[in-house]
This record gives structure tokens, sequence and C-alpha cells, in this order.
């Protein structure tokens, strides 16, 4: 338990984000989360087919049901996509995802709480617009992606924050390998609320050392992708990638993202407590059942702490705005 009481509610009169001297400061407002109440929750176990998983479903069922007992969200306004039911506008294809990401976002208006929730497979994908710093877009996997193909971060992000007016908040999880950005929200928060920025010197050791493990493994994909990533470091395509980002990507809208690890990672599908699951899923549920007053930075302190004596991922915290770290406020 986190000491010194809960943290102060959002503010209610209008903020400015951007840095000063970047373009000028606009303005913002924070949710105050007591307006309307809808959610989008995705488990995709892709049954029967190669990577098949096994708790993506429980994972999408369980947060339905944390939303609805903790934070005051009525079933009929939460919509589940998963591949185990039997009706097909409620299978998690390409087609339908989409279909209910504008669902949730069509009629947004300030202070309604909109929660988006997807646990399944994630992948990457080559950024073809300069807004990544490692050069690839993430990706999550339909239901039907070797037929349709997958859905890439940045129609995520049109579809789902781009839409939002000022003082709307959007609340994602993304319960899948390779999501540290996967909404495309350009600033992404260290555990002690700073924002990070592109950190060449450390890129080009990281960008060394993947080359490497790549070679020892016979990967030799890797030790391409390691190298390229070394060119576009030195070369400073990072700093280009992170201010396209941030002028392409920024929003007015209250959005945040939580991701189950860094862009480079992948997260795992596992068992706790008896039950298969993600284990972000898991996590992030279980810390605001311990302790449901907590800011978003203290939330991923918290569900750092909660995977960190079992798996080596390192969940993420990306937002819209250049703003000190929202509240965590959920109802």
């Amino acid at each position: 338990m986190l000491s010194g009481g809960p943290p102060p509610r959002p503010p209610t009169q209008d903020q400015m984000y951007g840095p000063a001297g970047q373009g000028g400061q606009h303005f913002f407002r924070y949710s105050q989360c007591n307006g309307k109440k809808k959610a989008l929750c995705i488990g995709i176990n892709y049954a029967g087919q190669n990577g098949e998983l096994k708790g993506c479903i429980n994972d999408a069922v369980n947060m339905r049901n944390f939303l609805c007992r903790r934070h005051g969200y009525r079933q009929e306004d939460i919509v589940m996509l998963r591949d185990d039911s039997k009706n097909p506008m409620e299978k998690p294809t390409r087609a339908n995802i989409l279909r209910a990401m504008e669902w949730l976002v069509r009629d947004a208006r300030p202070d309604d709480a909109l929660f988006f929730h997807y646990s399944g497979h994630g992948g990457q994908t080559k950024d073809l617009d300069g807004d990544e710093d490692d050069g690839y877009d993430e990706v999550i996997y339909p239901l039907d992606f070797e037929q349709s193909g997958h859905i890439v971060d940045d129609l995520m992000h049109d579809v789902m924050v781009k839409p939002l007016p000022p003082g709307c908040r959007l609340t994602a999880i993304f319960d899948s390998c390779h999501s540290g950005t996967a909404l495309d929200l350009p600033y992404v928060y260290s555990t002690e609320g700073k924002i990070k920025e592109p950190n060449l010197l450390a890129e080009a050791g990281q960008e060394v050392l993947s080359a490497v493990t790549s070679y020892a493994r016979g990967d030799m994909m890797g030790v391409f992708r390691g190298a390229m990533g070394l060119v576009k470091t030195a070369t400073g395509n990072s700093n280009k990638a992170s201010k396209v980002a941030k002028a392409t990507k920024t929003s007015p809208a209250d959005a945040i993202s939580f991701s189950g690890c860094k862009d480079s990672q992948t997260s795992a599908d596992t068992q706790e407590a008896g039950q298969a699951t993600g284990a972000m899923s898991y996590a992030f549920i279980t810390a605001l059942e311990r302790n449901p007053q907590q800011s978003f930075q203290q939330l991923l302190v918290s569900v750092r702490e909660i995977l960190r004596a079992k798996y080596s991922q390192k969940p993420q915290v990306s937002v819209s705005l250049y703003c000190t770290v929202p509240l965590l406020n959920l109802s």
C-alpha cells in the first residue's frame, strides 16, 4: 500500500500542453470521468492456429468484470470480442475490431471515461511514415490476420485517439508482445514520472547488444536489424522520429496507454492464481484491487513490482499530452 493518502483528483480548469518554444502551447482538459462510460474488451486465444494462446479470453472477461465491479461500468455498455463466441459479430476479426473501436469513441464527450483492453498476439512491421524511433510500427493480430492482415498502431491511433475531444478520457491496456507504444501516444513516462527522451548513447549500446545476442543464437535477421538500428541511431534518425511523433500524434484528449512490455520485448501468456492469464492483465487488476487510489505513475510502479519476480517484461505507460502524468480515475 502507498502512504500519504490518495492522489488528488484531476483539476477542472483548462491546462496547457506542448513544450514552450516548439510551436507554442495549447489547451487541454483532464476528464473528470463522471460522464458516459463505455469499454471494449478483446481476448483472442487463436484456438486451433499456430501460436495458440491460453489466457486471453480469461483476460477480457476478468477486465470486464473488474470494470463493472470496481469502476461503475455496466455490462450493456461493454463490447466483448472473443474467438469462442457463437455470434459472428462478436468474433475478433479485423473488421469487427475496427468497427468496435469506432463504436467506442463514437459521440465521445468531455468527461467521458472510455476503456480499451486487448489481450492477444502483437508484433512489429516496417514504419512507413517516420514516427518510430526503432523504424518499426507496432501491430496487433486479429483472429483472421492470415486472411485480412494485422492492425497497425497508426490506424489504431487514427480510429481511437484523433476523434476524441479535449476532456475525454481513453484508457488503453495492451497485453501483447511489442506493445510499448501500440497506441502511438508520443510521450512515454518513466517510473519517476519523467518523459523519456531519445538517448542516443544508450540506444547505440542496446543495438550492439541486440546484434551480438542475435549472432550468438544464429539469428542473422536479428543481426541485420540490430545493425540497421545502429545506423539509424548514428545518423540521428531516432531524434527525427521523436519529433515527427510529437508533431503528428500529440492530442488534447486525455488518453493514456498501459502496455505489457517495451516495443522490443514479449509479453507472457502464463498461469496465475490457478488460471491461464496474460501477465500484464493479471498485474494491472491485482495492483488496483490492492490499492484503487493510485496515480498512473504509482500504478506503473505497482504493476512492475508484481511482475518483476517472475517476468523480464517491463510495462510501459504513454500519454497523448506533454504534461504531468494524469491521475488514475476510471470511475
